[in-house]
């Protein structure tokens, strides 16, 4: 169940930074104006509280975990919101980086 709740707030974070992150280049690089980009810095900063809420209290090692799912989660926003299709490098890279994540995050530890 720790596994599940901690995958469940991996995923609410990628959805928040990566969304955040678009949102303001929406905003300021697509000209979509400072609302769009208002929006992200909420969405931005609204990740940076949901990682608190993960079972492991190892900053370093949730964030670093967390890079895994952001790079996969990355490309899976390209493909839905812009239409981005990822070639056989871009899935190994981001199942590369998944893999490491869980090794991180939920690899058996002794004390």
């Amino acid at each position: 169940m720790l596994i599940l709740r901690s995958a469940a707030l991996f995923v609410l974070a990628a959805i928040l930074e990566i969304s955040g992150a678009w949102l303001v280049w929406q905003g300021v690089r697509d000209h979509r104006g400072w609302m769009w980009a208002a929006g992200g810095v909420l969405a931005l900063g609204a990740y940076g509280f949901v990682a608190t809420f993960q079972p492991d209290g190892q900053f370093g090692r949730v964030l670093a975990a967390y890079g895994g799912i952001f790079v996969a989660g990355s490309i899976l926003w390209g493909v839905v919101a812009d239409g981005y299709r990822p070639d056989r490098w871009d899935i190994t890279g981001a199942l590369v980086c998944l893999a490491g994540m869980a090794v991180i995050m939920w690899a058996p530890r002794s004390g």
